[in-house]
């Protein structure tokens, strides 16, 4: 088959992904490119953040528009990820493969485990507890600033910002969770929220990859197409699927795909 129509299939089965789970949907773009287009991680991982920024982009957009995200917030994060994405970038490029694959891995079991125990506890009706250093004013609908609000989101878009540059994670398995964690934003909040630093993060990523030459633009494009018309597929369904069910099949799909490339990062 043409490698621009894989790509188109593959960018396309992502979007799907990123529309029913949000953010996390977007981490397995790198092992879908390694298993069918044959890239490694440091060749796949830009062309997964071009597919991120623009289907993020499109979620932060709606999520602006709905005024449910925080753009402040947002900024902050981005700005600390935007410093460490070049970093992961040029890491990435260092290390051989085979340790690059390890911690993708591992990150990916992480991501499979967090989203099976959120699905757990919802399916469940058992609500987190909150002790955040950031908190909303409800007369105004914003965040109030404090050092420690500040401090504990600059720590997350930073070490998003790294493995988004390293592995071309995105990095919304860590904004969401740290989200939920410092804030007590609602959960459309910390989406919107989250997608908006997720563009500007992995945008940020692929200029930075386009300058170190690393950028397979015949790729990318049909793919992050793809992805696009993927997402907008993904959130009209998501609104005929139980979220909590979605999230279990693709914790399960996350688990499969880490296993796949434990066994062939040994059998190589």
């Amino acid at each position: 088959m043409d490698l621009t129509l894989i790509g188109v299939a593959l960018g396309i089965f992502v979007g799907v992904l990123l529309g029913l789970t949000g953010a996390g949907g977007a981490i397995l773009s790198v092992p879908l490119l390694g298993f069918f287009l044959h890239l490694n991680v440091a060749e796949a991982a830009p062309i997964g953040l071009l597919a991120v920024s623009l289907s993020a982009g499109l979620g932060a957009y709606l999520g602006l528009r709905s005024k449910i995200m925080r753009y402040k917030a947002a900024m902050l994060i981005a700005s600390a990820g935007l410093l460490f994405s070049p970093i992961g970038i040029w890491l990435a490029h260092q290390l051989p493969n085979w340790p690059l694959v390890l911690i993708f891995c591992l990150v990916l079991l992480l991501v499979a485990r967090n989203m099976w125990g959120q699905a757990k506890r919802e399916l469940a009706g058992i609500e987190e507890e909150l002790g955040p250093p950031c908190m909303l004013d409800q007369t105004i609908g914003k965040l109030t600033w404090t050092l420690p609000c500040a401090r504990a989101l600059a720590m997350s878009g930073a070490l998003a910002g790294f493995f988004s540059g390293l592995l071309g994670v995105g990095g919304g398995f860590i904004i969401v969770p740290a989200l939920r964690k410092f804030t007590d934003l609602p959960m459309k909040s910390i989406v919107a929220t989250s997608l908006g630093v997720l563009t500007i993060v992995s945008f940020g990523g692929v200029l930075f990859s386009n300058l170190y030459g690393s950028m397979n633009w015949s790729l990318a494009a049909p793919f992050a197409g793809g992805s696009v018309v993927g997402l907008l597929i993904g959130r009209q369904a998501v609104k005929s699927i139980s979220g909590p069910r979605v999230q279990q099949a693709f914790a399960i799909f996350a688990l499969m795909i880490s296993v796949a490339m434990m066994i062939k990062l040994i059998m190589t």
